[in-house]
Formats: structure tokens, C-alpha cells, sequence
């Protein structure tokens, strides 16, 4: 089922399951459209680009409690079907998997607001189905196949951030200090891309300094202000 706000049916669903009895779905809070209101916070879920939410979420911030969730996905099956009828083509296991740095390509945008004392960010680990068709309107780089819908398979974990600690975690305990892009990718078995997102919102939300260079690379340290 799509959701009334045009969401995906992945929308739709991770909304239903953070639904509690009470909960106003789909309401309003100072213009803004929020998926959740529950009494205690708002529940927001976004499926991807932060950057379009930063004025919502820092206005919102400021006088509610907010959980943004945003789904990391495990597993991926495409699933292709025919323009017309709908019929069910193929279906195949995309070789792409994401793992919670994952997180940081949508959290560099927002890199000041991770630490604000009402925001809880929640990684929700899943397996989905995106539904796809050749009908030509698509991006070049899949040849013209469009992407129609993303459906949640199955919930498999979930890990939430609130504080520094929380955020530093995923630090790996035998990381030298200082470090670089390149020490932190290898210790976390990442790329360097995803350990040059994570680090960027570290520095910028006041969780890591520059410390220095090694030759190209920049150091960084724990900034040692940081609330644990």
C-alpha cells in the first residue's frame, strides 16, 4: 500500500511498525508534515536525502523530541517486472550491501544537529525488495529501467545515537591515535569514501579535531571536549 503522502511502500511500512495506539499518523506541527506524533516525540522516517529536512529538523528541534530513522539496507533483491501487466520477470540478489557507515552519506549533511540534546537518530537494519521496470523512463545509468517501488522484506536489527559515545563507538577500539581516512577504512573493513563521510560529521559536530597531516592525509583525534 502507498502511502497517502506518495511514499514508498518501505515508507509506508517502517511507519506502520514504529506506530504505537494513539499515535497521529501523518499530522502537522508548525506547517510541517510529520509521519509520527507519539506523546513523548515525533517520529520522522527518511529513506534518503537529510539535506531536504534540515530546516524542518532544526525547527522542530527546538521544541520536541525527534526520532529520525533511517533504513540501512542488508539485502537487496531485484525484482523486475513487465510494464503492462505487472507481470513478475526476474528476480536477483543485488551484490551491494550497507552497513551502518552507511549512515554518514545522509548524516554529513546535518553534521550539527547529531548531538542536539532532543534528537535521536535510529539505524534500522533491513532486507528489501526494489521493484523495477523497463518502461524507458529511468536513469540512463540503468539503460532507461525505472525504479517503481521499495519494499521491506524483513526487520532485522536496530541501532540508535544519541550521544557521543554512542557516535564514537563506531571508532575501532584498535585505532591508532591519531588517525587517518585511510587507518580508519582499514580498521573498519570500509571504503575510504565512507570513512571520509564519517569522519567530516565527527569534526563538524565536535566529536574529532584535526590534529595534523601525514603527507596528504589529515590526522584526527578524540576531541577531548567531547561529552561522553
Amino acid at each position: 500500500m502507498i502511502g497517502t503522502q506518495n511514499e514508498s511502500s518501505l515508507h509506508a511500512s517502517l511507519k506502520e511498525h514504529y506506530r504505537r495506539p494513539g499515535d497521529l499518523v501523518e499530522g502537522r506541527i508548525g506547517g510541517y508534515h510529520i509521519d509520527l506524533i507519539q506523546a513523548e516525540r515525533l517520529v520522522e522516517i527518511q529513506t534518503q536525502n537529510f539535506s531536504s529536512i534540515k530546516r524542518k529538523l532544526a525547527d522542530l528541534l527546538e521544541g520536541h523530541n525527534v526520532q529520525l530513522v533511517y533504513p540501512i539496507v542488508l539485502r537487496r533483491d531485484i525484482v523486475k517486472v513487465a510494464p503492462e501487466t505487472g507481470e513478475l520477470l526476474s528476480t536477483r540478489k543485488s551484490p551491494k550491501k550497507e552497513d551502518v557507515y552507511d549512515l554518514f552519506a545522509e548524516l554529513v549533511s546535518i553534521p550539527h544537529l547529531i548531538l542536539h540534546p532532543h534528537l535521536t537518530v535510529e539505524a534500522i537494519f533491513i532486507k528489501e525488495r526494489e521493484i523495477r521496470c523497463d518502461d524507458g523512463k529511468g536513469s540512463w545509468r540503468r539503460r532507461g529501467v525505472s525504479i517503481v517501488d521499495r519494499t521491506l522484506a524483513e526487520i532485522v536489527d536496530t541501532r540508535s545515537f544519541a550521544s557521543a559515545s554512542d557516535y564514537l563507538s563506531l571508532l575501532p577500539e584498535d585505532l591508532p591515535s591519531p588517525f587517518t581516512n585511510k587507518d580508519l577504512a582499514a580498521k573498519a573493513g570500509i571504503s575510504r569514501s565512507k570513512a571520509q563521510k564519517t569522519t567530516y560529521t565527527f569534526r563538524k559536530a565536535g566529536l574529532l579535531a584535526e590534529v595534523g597531516r601525514k603527507g596528504n592525509e589529515i590526522l584526527h583525534a578524540r576531541n577531548q571536549d567531547s561529552a561522553c
